[in-house]
């Protein structure tokens, strides 16, 4: 039976709408629990009347809770499914909390009182249950909250969970005290001090701050509430311009903290229509009134990019000096004596010993070399804010530096060097560095740092201007720390790791600086993309090139081939077929290698090095009668490099460093000293990187605040090839390690010329210098290769151009003007006081 084409096209559409309706009603049935809870959010949120609707018991409140009870009594039940994407870094502010009172606690038996303002439904104590067991880890839990319809929600979770050491407290932050509990007291232990145990441990604000009409005097009464050593928390929104915090030095951080104008504009307007506050001011007097362990600013990408923060904090006085209770001023005299390789005088007893010591003593007090961040921390004493965040760090060894300075921010925030170029087995041969030693080093991927470490010495001294180069070094002895071998080898071995983010949150943030921290955490994908480690940084432009061009020329397999090869024999002869007219073919050389800027984006060579390698190319066209050619003279230079290499050692099973280049990773058989088994036994030890000390600045800066005479080892790479021979740092860096190093204390440096121009300025200045390496055509002075020649200079005499008076001259200039010694015994005493 046909039917007329008019009614199927109607029947059609029928079908359609009635079906599509159907469609509708059944999953809005589906879902209607979950359509009604934003439903319900949306109402309170956005269109409910303040006072709209409230019952006669919310209107019989008055003032902050009056206002808190008429915006959460509508939502108080579905707070929690609601605003799981909306609050981000709550998880991640309880497991850095988590991560430092395990670290804090250690093996300490008493448990810690953990009070959180503003806690509103209890999701934060239930969920720090995922890090820390909430009923065995904390003697007593308390949240402080003003919101009766939210408390009310809390005890129901905790009586459901049956956690009977959780105690919810409804009442304004500003008068709670621990004090007033019998809970407290009876959670104290026998011959405890009182005046202790009625203090917190911990204290949290997961984005309560920004509802606190009256911030300062809840912040204040924090302050009395925290035990001395205790741990403070916070997470809440923010919005902020860097005019406005570009020069404290005690924030723990400036990265991604600017929000620009619009976002500023925005973001408050917005939630200022939920009596949600975003003026600076709270987190800025958060940061006054506390010091800072940790500081991180995030974006929420899900909603917006709304702006959020996470900080952790301690009393200004807790500083980690070594000592329980120590003074901040006694901190910054113990971190500057470890920093300046000095010795260290106590503050607090200083007028009575520098009674007691005879004048050549008191000279030297006078005379006593102060670090920058010594200078920083008086400053700040003497304008009452916080110290630097690195006097709270859990360890001492990153030292201060203003990151502000465009030294530093000339990096844009990243390394160069994803692994060190410089041989450290060929360095210990020539140094024998031993338990005596102080050395001084470069610590570009801190590599070499920790090989030097394996043997040792009295301290080590790691030197970078880079920022980010000493945030390496300072990841890999967290690691070191923190972390199992298998993890270690992971991060540093395979340069990957699928939870390199957790375990940056839960174990190897106590042992990070905060700006460390802060530049891991915005760099997770470091450890968890494709290439890993060994594919970041500037030298990843090599890497990548060169895996890139094996892959088009189809020789990706004879590269494996050559890094598995199990003799000499074998390597050479896949070198010798396969590889080597591609890689050192001419052109190749002329169009990639000779280019300026492949020189110095991919392999780190400026034009004082590049120049360095033609001058010795004319010397050697000049012997041979020949022209010479710039691009002919970096090709030959490259041929010197890598043949050698090459023919003379094995890459599966010795030569880490080009087999690193070729596969980006190490493998079990051939890799760092520092990645062995044995030597995570020796680096995880307890007190095995006390003697570090990593600084962020120039030579010549560290070394003229490092006490004369203290120096035996300096290993300074070619980095002395940077600089302009018609220039004056060389002088100035090598008068400056002349200062620094004992006498017969030798200098270790690589250089791209067989016979470079600075050897005679070291000459000049009390050194004798020898050149222990040459490289010539087919031989290999070391693993690596890379340098035309090694030198070691030894210090057998004082600079030449200091006078001999010079130094008791400017003491007694000192003393003359009122110099250091008067303003440090001033400020003591006003401290001591």
């Amino acid at each position: 039976m046909d039917f007329p084409p008019q009614l199927v096209a109607d029947l059609r559409h029928g079908f359609l709408f009635y079906g599509s309706l159907l469609a509708l009603v059944t999953l809005a049935l589906l879902c209607r629990r979950q359509l009604w809870v934003y439903w319900k959010f949306f109402y309170a949120c956005f269109l409910k009347p303040v006072e709209h609707g409230n019952a006669a018991d919310v209107k019989a409140l008055s003032g902050q809770q009056r206002a808190l009870e008429g915006f959460y009594r509508t939502q108080a039940e579905i707070y929690d499914a609601t605003r799981a994407t909306l609050l981000c870094g709550r998880e991640d502010m309880l497991q850095l909390a988590a991560a430092q009172l395990k670290h804090r606690m250690g093996t300490k038996a008493a448990k810690p009182i953990w009070v959180d303002v503003g806690g509103g439904t209890g999701y934060n104590i239930e969920k720090m249950n995922d890090f820390v067991s909430v009923e065995d880890f904390f003697s007593a839990v308390y949240l402080v909250d003003l919101s009766p319809s939210l408390c009310e929600v809390a005890r129901k979770r905790f009586a459901k969970l049956g956690w009977t050491n959780v105690h919810v407290v409804c009442e304004d932050a500003r008068t709670f005290a621990l004090d007033k509990s019998t809970d407290v007291l009876e959670t104290a232990e026998p011959g405890t001090a009182s005046s202790y145990r009625i203090k917190a441990d911990f204290v949290s604000m997961s984005y309560s701050l920004s509802m606190i009409p009256d911030f300062y005097s809840v912040i204040d009464s924090i302050t009395d509430l925290l035990a001395p050593h205790g741990l403070i928390s916070c997470v809440d929104f923010y919005v902020q311009s860097a005019s406005s915090y570009s020069l404290r030095n005690f924030t723990g951080g400036h990265l991604s903290r600017h929000v620009n104008w619009f976002s500023r504009l925005f973001w408050r307007s917005w939630f200022q229509l939920d009596r949600v506050h975003l003026d600076e001011g709270r987190r800025d007097y958060l940061e006054y009134r506390f010091g800072t362990i940790l500081n991180v600013n995030e974006r929420n990408y899900k909603l917006g990019g709304i702006p959020y923060y996470i900080w952790l904090g301690c009393q200004r006085t807790a500083t980690s000096a070594g000592v329980a209770g120590a003074l901040a001023r006694e901190a910054a005299e113990r971190i500057d004596a470890l920093a300046t390789e000095s010795p260290y005088l106590s503050p607090v007893h200083y007028s009575e010993k520098r009674a007691e010591a005879e004048s050549a003593a008191a000279r030297e007090t006078r005379m006593q070399l102060r670090s920058k961040g010594f200078e920083a921390a008086i400053l700040n004493l003497a304008t009452n804010v916080p110290l630097p965040s690195f006097f709270y760090q859990n360890q001492r060894w990153r030292l201060y530096y203003d990151e502000s300075l465009q030294k530093h921010a000339q990096f844009g925030n990243s390394y160069i060097y994803a692994f060190t170029w410089e041989d450290p087995a060929e360095d210990q041969r020539l140094l024998n560095i031993g338990k005596d030693d102080v050395v001084f080093a470069i610590t570009s991927a801190g590599d070499n740092v920790l090989s030097y470490a394996l043997h040792r010495p009295r301290s080590i001294h790691a030197v970078d201007l880079n920022p980010t180069q000493n945030h390496l070094l300072e990841l890999k002895v967290a690691a070191f720390c923190a972390l199992p071998y298998e993890d270690v080898w992971k991060l540093f071995g395979e340069g990957r790791h699928p939870n390199f983010r957790e375990l940056l949150l839960t174990k190897l943030s106590p042992y990070l600086s905060s700006r460390a921290f802060q530049f891991w955490l915005d760099s997770t994908s470091t450890f968890t993309s494709r290439g890993g480690l060994y594919e970041t940084g500037g030298t990843r432009i090599a890497v990548k090139l060169s895996k890139w061009l094996f892959r088009l020329l189809g020789l990706s397999g004879d590269v494996r081939r050559l890094c598995s090869a199990q003799s000499l024999r074998e390597q050479r002869a896949i070198w010798r077929t396969r590889l080597r007219p591609v890689v050192l073919h001419k052109w190749l050389s002329y169009l990639v290698v000779a280019n300026q800027q492949f020189l110095w984006r991919a392999l780190g060579v400026p034009t004082n090095q590049r120049d360095m390698i033609y001058e010795d190319g004319i010397a050697a066209a000049a012997r041979s009668g020949g022209a010479f050619a710039p691009k002919e003279a970096m090709w030959r230079y490259v041929v010197n490099t890598l043949d050698p290499v090459v023919e003379n050692t094995l890459l599966g099973d010795e030569n880490y460093f080009y087999r690193l280049c070729l596969m980006g990773r190490y493998s079990e058989e051939c890799h760092p000293a520092y990645l062995s088994r044995e030597a995570h036994k020796t680096l995880s030890q307890p007190g095995a990187f006390d003697g570090l000390r990593v600084h962020t600045d120039e030579f010549v800066e560290v070394l003229a605040r490092i006490r004369p005479e203290s120096v035996t080892v300096a290993v300074i790479m070619d980095h002395m090839d940077w600089f302009d021979p018609e220039g004056t740092q060389a002088t100035e860096e090598i008068r400056a390690l002349n200062k620094a190093m004992k006498l017969g204390g030798r200098v270790l440096l690589r250089s791209a010329g067989l016979k470079p121009w600075y050897i005679a300025n070291f000459s000049a200045q009390g050194f004798k210098c020898e050149r222990v390496a040459a490289r010539t055509a087919g031989k290999c002075i070391d693993r690596v290769n890379m340098y035309a020649s090694t030198w070691i200079c030894t210090k057998v005499a004082s600079d030449p151009s200091v006078q001999a008076g010079s130094v008791e001259e400017i003491a007694d200039a000192q003393e003359s003007e009122g110099g250091n010694d008067s303003f440090d015994s001033e400020t003591m005493e006003v401290l001591e006081l």
